[in-house]
């Protein structure tokens, strides 16, 4: 089975150093995984996120309904581009902040074996950036982790919109108060 997997690189920071700068481009590559179908015509899940962590329980959700339905999650780090940059400029700390997130992510989903299919998406602010997401890409479904900060992704406005204006399921998840468990990426 063939898994297209979209990696935003930092080109410079592996080659080049300073002297090459940051630069953020899109790349796909594929993943197969064994025992999985192809994932073209399955349902997807989107999974947007825009802190350097995640909800578990969000994360194990996408990860059983995906199973249940023989769906691909797509996780998405949802980058806010200050205004005064042009909505393509370099990033180098949220590159680095997104990149081995994203890695963790898939490799949990990976290990679970559901197919994964992850996303960057760039915009003025998290709703901005999922708003890009959703016109390139329809999806069936979006999980969501319910916040009360917004430095973190979607607040309760976005929310609402989503509710109101996105033409898919939509499943909005709030832990436990007690509950803080999330996925980050390991320190490097």
């Amino acid at each position: 089975m063939q898994t297209s997997l979209l990696i935003a690189l930092a080109s410079g920071a592996f080659a080049g150093g300073a002297a090459a700068g940051w630069q953020l481009r899109a790349h796909r590559r594929t993943v197969r995984i064994p025992g999985l179908g192809n994932p073209t015509g399955k349902r997807r899940i989107l999974l947007p996120f825009g802190g350097a962590s995640i909800s578990r329980r969000s994360l194990d959700a996408a990860v059983r309904i995906a199973r249940a339905e023989d769906a691909t999650i797509m996780p998405t780090f949802l980058v806010r581009v200050p205004r005064h940059l042009p909505l393509d400029a370099p990033l180098p700390r949220a590159c680095l902040r997104f990149l081995p997130l994203l890695e963790a992510i898939e490799q949990r989903v990976l290990a679970e074996g559901v197919a994964v299919d992850a996303r960057v998406s760039r915009g003025r602010t998290y709703r901005d950036a999922l708003r890009h997401q959703l016109d390139d890409e329809p999806v069936d479904r979006i999980i969501v982790s319910a916040t009360t900060d917004p430095r973190t992704g979607l607040d309760g406005e976005d929310l609402h919109w989503l509710l109101e204006k996105v033409p898919a399921e939509v499943l909005i998840l709030r832990a436990d108060f007690d509950d803080r468990a999330t996925v980050t990426a390991q320190p490097g």
